[in-house]
């Protein structure tokens, strides 16, 4: 039990620095609900002189009092608006601030992670649990404020009534212990639906992206019939929690209504036994909805926290447990970095697939390098590692001389463009797409990066010019003029080590010749390494090095390699005879 009790306080005090930041709206949200607190015992006790003058017959003290619970009213109306406004307010930036730290953390988590989850793993704790934790602050106060008011109410009927006051706590354990039941139940079926509500989030997201494609694959009847399974057992799921909320709350309201029956019957025996006055029994049961809303406070407060539990259990699982891992950077910052680098003796793979084998290679920096070889030969594995996208399984990565994993991630990242085969395009504006990578690019420069990319004159053909929507994933463009984007996003980084992975192969053959005299312009000014099926991008690079099966099988230049190379020469050839 204790241990229970202080890993529920730790999942707490893991929220607690959220509020911290907004200590001065949430204090002042507690003292404005201490403040209705007090107020709100005030006004019964009025109440019950009310019901004393009215007794007596004094209507001029009647209305008096009137007046004054008229007056207390209203300026509680007032408060619980300022309090309200405060709620809302702090929930607004805890809710922003959880979300943008949970966001943050799921951009470290390594790649290998990322592949073996869907993206609703992350998009439902991100929209859904994270605004649980910010109403837990909320929630308690008014809570705890609510249960003070109600703990008083029945204290003022102890002191009226003993037996009175015994019934009211018989009631409030029995409907609690109803309660408890209820909630257990509850709960077991509401962490089984939020994982299948992650699953289903992830394929209506497949959905919406892929949707273009289902439809010319003519998948339609059988995508929908995976939806329709697993929308079906979500909303299952969904329907046990409301049905187990029915059950439970019909037998709930029944037993409030027969202890309420029992009540008048006590009440109404006590009374012709002299035992109690007519005026306390009327102010007792005037009072008893009150009373028994303290049970549900209670068992509600408990219920909410133990779903926020589990959003919150959902959340850190990302922001500081070992569920993900994360991305580990060193410290060393390289202030300018020259463009040399080294693989030594490099070997890595997919779980149990090797990929790359005993890799080992330089290159010089301003030196144009590229790399040949069927699919899964592990071309664009070596980008990926260069990039520190994942960790190598043996060897070391040098940059400048240093292992990459002694540097910080600007010294890797800030250094490195990497241009891929099928690049993702933001659902934003052509100039959101290049300021991304650049907040204050100037648009002498964004203009200079679009000529180079063959892009400037089509979008100067667009009404709307660089603040045309391209829509999601760039759907409003050609697969050519997405890959031009994405080597123009990649210009604008000025970065000292451009890689080329395939971002020519949608381009048509003219576009293709200008993207290759884009790339034999920047030749000598940057590090450029390329990855290539056709052969004929990559004949001008100083150095072509031949992957086959994980490993390097030969080095030279493009003549070196058809005079050298028996798998090179196959290529090459296969290449010719297709394009004749």
């Amino acid at each position: 039990m204790k241990k229970k009790f202080v890993e529920r306080f730790n999942v707490l005090k893991k929220a607690l620095p959220y509020a911290a930041k907004h200590k001065k709206i949430f204090i002042s949200y507690i003292l404005l609900n201490i403040i209705l607190c007090v107020l709100g015992a005030v006004v019964p006790l009025l109440t019950a002189k009310q019901l004393i003058k009215l007794t007596d017959g004094l209507l001029n003290d009647l209305v008096k009092i009137s007046i004054l619970i008229l007056g207390i009213q209203l300026f509680m109306n007032i408060i619980r608006y300022f309090s309200r406004r405060n709620a809302h307010r702090f929930f607004h930036l805890v809710s922003k601030d959880v979300q943008v730290d949970l966001a943050d953390e799921v951009m470290k988590i390594e790649c290998k992670d990322l592949d073996k989850n869907s993206s609703g793993v992350f998009i439902d704790r991100l929209v859904k649990d994270t605004t649980r934790i910010a109403d837990i602050f909320i929630e308690l106060n008014f809570s705890i404020m609510e249960i003070v008011t109600n703990i008083g109410l029945l204290l003022a009927i102890f002191v009226i009534n003993k037996v009175m006051f015994l019934y009211y706590v018989f009631a409030i354990v029995l409907v609690y212990v109803i309660e408890r039941i209820r909630i257990k139940k509850r709960l077991e079926i509401d962490k089984k639906y939020r994982k299948i509500a992650e699953k289903t989030t992830g394929l209506i997201g497949e959905l919406v992206r892929g949707v273009r494609d289902i439809k010319v694959l003519n998948a339609q009847d059988s995508f929908m019939k995976k939806v329709n399974t697993e929308i079906t057992k979500v909303n299952d799921e969904r329907y046990k929690m409301s049905t187990v909320n029915r059950k439970y709350t019909f037998l709930a309201n029944s037993v409030d209504d027969i202890l309420e029956f029992l009540l008048v019957l006590l009440g109404v025996f006590m009374i012709y036994s002299k035992y109690l006055t007519i005026a306390n029994f009327v102010i007792i049961y005037m009072y008893r909805s009150k009373v028994f809303n303290l049970l549900y406070m209670v068992s509600s407060l408990i219920e909410w926290y133990k779903d926020f539990e589990l959003s919150a259990n959902r959340v850190f699982e990302v922001i500081d447990s070992d569920v993900f891992k994360k991305e580990k950077f060193g410290k060393k910052h390289l202030k300018k970095v020259n463009g040399d680098f080294e693989f030594k003796n490099v070997s890595f793979g997919y779980d149990d697939k090797k990929v790359l084998k005993n890799v080992s290679f330089k290159v010089r920096h301003n030196e144009t390098v590229s790399f040949v070889g069927k699919s899964g030969s592990g071309k664009t594995t070596i980008f990926s590692l260069l990039a520190k996208l994942y960790d190598v399984t043996e060897g070391e990565i040098l940059i400048d001389g240093v292992n990459v994993n002694k540097l910080d991630r600007n010294s890797i990242r800030g250094n490195i463009s990497i241009i891929t085969q099928n690049p993702y395009i933001f659902n934003a504006t052509i100039r959101e797409n290049l300021t991304l990578v650049k907040d204050n690019l100037k648009e002498k420069d964004m203009i200079k990066a679009c000529k180079m990319a063959c892009l400037h004159d089509y979008v100067m053909s667009l009404p709307d010019g660089y603040d045309t929507l391209v829509g999601e994933g760039g759907i409003t463009l050609s697969g050519g003029q997405r890959q031009r984007l994405a080597i123009a996003r990649a210009l604008v980084q000025n970065t000292e080590i451009i890689l080329f992975d395939e971002a020519t192969s949608a381009l048509d053959n003219e576009t293709q010749e200008s993207i290759q005299k884009a790339i034999n312009n920047m030749k000598r000014k940057y590090t450029i390494m390329i990855i290539a099926h056709r052969l004929s991008t990559v004949i001008n690079s100083d150095r072509i090095l031949v992957l086959n099966n994980g490993v390097i099988e030969a080095t030279g230049t493009h003549d070196e390699l058809l005079n050298s190379n028996k798998y090179y020469k196959k290529l090459y050839n296969l290449e010719l005879s297709k394009d004749s």
